[in-house]
């Protein structure tokens, strides 16, 4: 199959981080029950996460492909190998913190590297939405992964019992290293600008495009729900379904399970339907869940549960949510990327890359509020707002990118 050892070493690396990246969720509670932390000081750690992204992103990825793809994801493996060392020796809040920032700072060095190799082994659009779609629905199956990773080292007698998973996190990282450093690909040469500074400049003006404007609040909006939602839906399980903590880890892993499934189908469905279609459609049950399906979970009768066969069934429909508002960023991001010039993909993934994280931060941080405020049976309410604005922009964007399409290239 042609560029397989690239394609095996994109999915891995994604792979690794979506169990660190997404963690966050996890430690947010364990932050709050081990180091006493309130809900809005826990909430930093998506802050700690999403600014260092955003920032890495946006002072390296118009010259990115300057310094090579694959030695920015040999950087970001080593980096992060090292922050969970540090996080199994500091057993602390600011420990997390530190892990936090250096996984962000790592992971803009990957997902950049590997949003910009897509273009480089794809034939078509519609390769590259399903391929886009599959390589986040891996990611989510990582993200799945990490809800039972953390629970399988996680003894509540032994407080500091589940920092044991961060020398197994370390080693998959080590192990991600040393096969990335032995494949060997071309990454091709296509250059943004002439020089550093005019790198930075194109970046610059594709913000002045209203294609890629629209696309990045399109962005913002989409990871505000969808991190809003990861990051708390533990904290959900705890105060509203009164879940031991184990069991609501794991109970929160039906979310990613559901986001990996709806990728890894949109990557199918894709090839037959366009992107608009099932963006729009799948946006518009997972609004009709919010409002119809979290009322009803909200007022679960309290009884003992000990297992996740004891949660009434109605608990498990709410994180189903995830099948739908899955095809979204994928299918969005490949949409864009699809219409522009190779040598655009590293800046203008760099814009996704930044405000994914910006998205991911105000959404963790208003939802910390509101569950602080109003309680965490009300707070997921509030992701109605930026669904109705998606909805919006997916038909702006349907024909922003349908006119780019036609004229094969955007010139800045």
């Amino acid at each position: 199959m042609r560029n397989l050892g690239v394609k095996v070493s994109m999915y891995l690396n994604y792979f690794v981080f979506a169990i660190l990246l997404n963690s966050v969720g996890i430690v947010i509670l364990k932050s709050q029950n081990i180091y006493g932390v309130n809900e809005v000081t826990a909430s930093t750690l998506e802050l700690f996460k999403d600014i260092p992204i955003a920032i890495v992103s946006f002072l390296i990825a118009s010259f990115l492909p300057r310094i090579g793809y694959k030695k920015s994801m040999l950087i970001g493996l080593f980096l992060v190998t090292l922050g969970c060392v540090q996080m199994y020796f500091s057993n602390s809040f600011m420990g997390a913190r530190i892990l936090f920032a250096t996984v962000g700072v790592s992971f803009a060095l990957i997902k950049i590297s590997v949003y910009s190799m897509i273009g480089l082994v794809v034939n078509n659009q519609h390769e590259h939405n399903s391929m886009m779609s599959s390589i986040e629905g891996v990611f989510m199956i990582g993200i799945a992964l990490a809800y039972f990773l953390f629970p399988a080292f996680n003894n509540e007698s032994e407080p500091n019992s589940w920092l044991n998973v961060y020398w197994l996190l370390a080693a998959i990282s080590a192990i991600s290293f040393i096969i990335l450093l032995n494949i060997k690909f071309d990454e091709g040469h296509e250059i943004p600008g002439v020089n550093l500074a005019d790198d930075a400049k194109q970046m610059m003006l594709l913000m002045a495009k209203l294609l890629v404007l629209v696309f990045i609040v399109s962005t913002f909006f989409y990871v505000m729900v969808e991190q809003g939602i990861m990051s708390w839906l533990p904290t959900f399980n705890s105060r509203v379904l009164k879940l031991p903590e184990n069991v609501g880890i794991m109970m929160a892993s039906i979310l990613a399970i559901s986001l990996a499934i709806g990728r890894l189908a949109a990557g199918v469905i894709t090839k037959h339907f366009s992107w608009f279609y099932v963006v729009s459609f799948s946006m518009l049950i997972a609004m009709a869940i919010v409002v119809f399906v979290l009322p009803k979970t909200v007022n679960i009768k309290p009884v003992e549960i000990n297992s996740l066969a004891d949660i009434p069934l109605i608990g498990y429909v709410f994180p189903v949510i995830g099948l739908f508002i899955a095809p979204i960023y994928p299918l969005l991001s490949s949409a864009i990327l699809s219409v522009l010039p190779k040598k655009l993909h590293s800046p203008m993934t760099g814009l996704i890359v930044i405000f994914s994280a910006l998205g991911g931060t105000l959404g963790s941080r208003i939802i910390g509020w509101l569950f602080k405020n109003m309680g965490a049976g009300k707070a997921f309410y509030f992701l109605l707002i930026p669904m109705g604005l998606l909805i919006i922009s997916f038909f702006i964007l349907k024909n922003l990118t349908a006119k780019a399409a036609r004229t094969a290239e955007i010139k800045v």
